[in-house]
Formats: structure tokens, C-alpha cells, sequence
């Protein structure tokens, strides 16, 4: 097989891993042209990029709810009404960020897990609890907010976080160093990774792709890294918002692939019954996987309240339904049992691609809703026809 036949089998086989990438593609070329390169500015990634994290750290936690067949419509408001328990406490009462942003966290990881009782011992469908938790959440953070209507948080520490950036080491060429130094251990941790893995497919006589597929996957892929790292050096690096939403993608990631609970959350969701008849604890999964996304819907909200530096009466509007579709768009199947951490990150920068693009070409907001929900739909109509090939 010549390394065109491979290349394309391997894509037609991966469709569902590469098809988000080959989108995000299509829409960031699209983009560009049509804004005279104005999109692929480094202002405008960076803002793009910050803009996405309080989502992408949502369609994290939601990719793995879904996984295990459930959904959580209440990580929006929950994640606004947590934003402005942080607001009041730093605030009104005086408790620093320090203790603050632990305290969040743990409430948000008893909020969830209150949802994972209702659903895994109580029997109440997922969409039912968290819907009757959305509205309970929606009307508790107009309680806390209704006085004023906004709660001001003027923590630089707390703000730094939706609007603070790594500090820079000096310039190079007018680049930031300290920006150009985390791309490179990037690329050089993927390097090392994807070596590593190979040679544990090769040493258990996995099959593997030949040498030359394979070097050029570490080329693109260093590649796309190094651009997007040059783009970001060329504006203020690094903002504290990528780097959390990164570590939070990098733990969940090796949770998800590298540890037991994480090949038990796929159990249960591919065949919840075959999970429990093989010793998997089922409600305690769904324990676990709503607690964490209780605890991620709080980092959530934690990162919107710094980056607006306050509180509002509407924080969290939508925010569930753009982590689903970020979800659904990054690869995660509606039965279940498939999605990665990884692809939803994708799923949720090729939404935030979608809103700034047209937000640069002045589309109108009613048409960004109608392209964004058929977006959405394509996903999960490719989804289904993926599903029904491989069946």
C-alpha cells in the first residue's frame, strides 16, 4: 500500500476523530479569506481563544456526562449563580481569592453530586433533575443578585484569571519568550508521547502506521502547535484562561484514557447493563461523573466572573446548550460510550470560530443562531450515518 492508499484508509477509517479537525480547518480558512486575514490575527485568536474557556471547560464535563447516556441542563445557570457566590464572597464578605476559588470547586462538586444521587439511586431522568435544577439555579442567582444587579469584583487576583496573561520573560523579534518556550515543550511532550505510544503498539504487535504516515502526523500537528503559538507570542501569550482550560483538557485526558474509572465511565456508557453484570458500580460512575461536572460548571463560572469582573443577573444564559453543542460537534455519541475530552475542546473552538467569524463579516445575530444550530445538526446527523456504516 503506497502512502496515498494509506492515508486515505486511515482517514476513512478515523472519519469521526479527523472530521472535527478537517471542519475547524475549512471554517479558519474560510474565515480568513474572507476577512482579508483579519481572523487569524493574533488579537483576535487571543480573544477567541478566551472567549471559548468558560465552554470548553463545560463540553469537557458534559462530553463525559453524555458518554455514560445522560445530560445536564443545569451547568449554565449553576455555573452563573456559583460565579456570583464567589463575587459576594469576595466582595461583600471579604474571604480571599485563595479560599474562595477551593470553596467554589467543593460546592459545585455537592451540587453535582446531588444531581448523580437523583438520578443513579432516586431514578429520576437526567434531563428531568437537572432541568428542575436549571430552574432552581436560575432563581437563586436572580435572588443573590436582584439588589443590585451586578456585583462588581475588583480582586486582581480573581480577575487575572478571565483577563490576566502569563508573565513574558522578555521579547524576541517583538514575540513573547516565555509563550515561545511553552509551544516548544509542547510540541516536544507530543513528540515524546506519541513515540512512546507507538512503541508500546509495536512491542505488543499492534498494527501501526507505516514510518512515513507517521512522520508526517507529528510534523502537521507540531506545526499547527508552533502557529498558534507564534500567533499568541505575537499578542500577550499566554492568558491564564488558556493555561487552566489546557490543565483541565490534560487531566481529563489522562483520566479518561490511563486510568481504570476512566475505561469504567466508557463501560457504563457503551452498555450500562453489561457494566454492572461485570462488577462496575454503575451509581457510583454516575456519582462521580456528575460531581465532576458540578466542580467543572463552578470553574466555569469562575472563569466568566473574572473575565466580565462581575456578576450578573445572566450569567450562564445558553451556556448549556453551547456545551452541548460543543460536545456533540467534537465527536461524542448521542448513544453513548464514544467521545473524547480532546474533541470537545474542538467541538467548542469551532463554535467560538463560527460566532467570531461572522461576528467580523456583521452577520446578523438571528442568522449566527440558524448557521450555529445547523452546525450542530450536521454533527449529529454525522454522527448517526458514522454509526450506521460501521453497524
Amino acid at each position: 500500500m503506497n502512502f496515498f492508499q494509506e492515508a486515505k484508509s486511515l482517514l476513512k477509517v478515523n472519519i469521526r476523530d479527523y472530521g472535527m479537525y478537517i471542519a475547524l480547518f475549512v471554517i479558519m480558512l474560510t474565515f480568513t479569506i474572507l476577512t482579508d486575514g483579519l481572523f487569524m490575527s493574533s488579537r483576535n485568536i487571543s480573544n477567541l481563544l478566551d472567549a471559548t474557556g468558560y465552554i470548553a471547560v463545560l463540553a469537557v464535563g458534559m462530553t463525559l456526562v453524555i458518554v455514560i447516556r445522560h445530560i445536564d441542563l443545569s451547568v449554565g445557570f449553576a455555573a452563573g449563580f456559583m460565579g456570583a457566590i464567589a463575587a459576594i464572597m469576595l466582595s461583600q464578605l471579604g474571604v480571599p481569592v485563595y479560599f474562595t476559588i477551593p470553596i467554589i470547586l467543593i460546592l459545585g462538586i455537592v451540587i453535582g453530586m446531588f444531581n448523580g444521587v437523583l438520578v443513579a439511586s432516586v431514578g429520576i431522568p437526567a434531563f428531568v433533575s437537572s432541568l428542575a435544577a436549571m430552574l432552581i439555579f436560575r432563581g437563586a442567582l436572580l435572588q443573590v443578585t436582584e439588589k443590585t444587579g451586578t456585583i462588581i469584583v475588583k480582586d486582581d487576583t480573581f480577575n487575572a484569571l478571565g483577563n490576566g496573561y502569563l508573565p513574558s520573560l522578555g521579547q524576541i523579534a517583538g514575540l513573547n519568550v516565555l509563550a515561545l518556550i511553552l509551544g516548544a515543550l509542547v510540541i516536544l511532550y507530543f513528540v515524546y508521547a506519541e513515540i512512546s505510544k507507538r512503541g508500546q503498539k509495536i512491542k505488543y504487535k499492534f498494527d501501526v502506521p507505516s514510518n512515513k504516515i507517521f512522520a508526517v502526523k507529528l510534523v502537521f500537528v507540531s506545526a499547527i502547535i508552533a502557529y498558534v503559538t507564534w500567533i499568541l507570542a505575537g499578542y500577550n501569550g499566554f492568558s491564564w484562561t488558556v493555561v487552566i482550560t489546557l490543565l483541565v483538557v490534560a487531566i481529563y485526558h489522562f483520566l479518561t484514557t490511563k486510568t481504570v474509572l476512566g475505561r469504567h465511565i466508557y463501560a457504563v456508557g457503551s452498555n450500562p447493563e453489561a457494566a454492572h453484570l461485570s462488577g462496575i458500580n454503575v451509581k457510583k460512575i454516575t456519582y462521580i461523573v456528575f460531581g465532576s461536572m458540578g466542580m467543572l460548571s463552578a470553574l466555569s463560572g469562575i472563569l466568566y466572573t473574572a473575565r466580565l469582573q462581575s456578576a450578573t443577573t445572566t450569567a450562564g444564559t445558553l451556556f448549556e446548550l453551547d456545551a452541548i453543542a460543543a460536545a456533540y460537534v467534537g465527536g461524542v455519541s448521542a448513544a453513548g460510550g464514544v467521545g473524547k475530552v480532546t474533541g470537545s475542546i474542538i467541538g467548542a473552538v469551532v463554535m467560538a470560530s463560527l460566532s467570531s467569524g461572522m461576528n467580523l463579516l456583521g452577520v446578523g445575530i438571528s442568522y449566527q443562531y440558524m448557521i450555529r444550530g445547523a452546525v450542530l445538526a450536521l454533527a449529529v446527523i454525522f454522527d448517526v450515518m458514522t454509526r450506521r456504516k460501521r453497524a
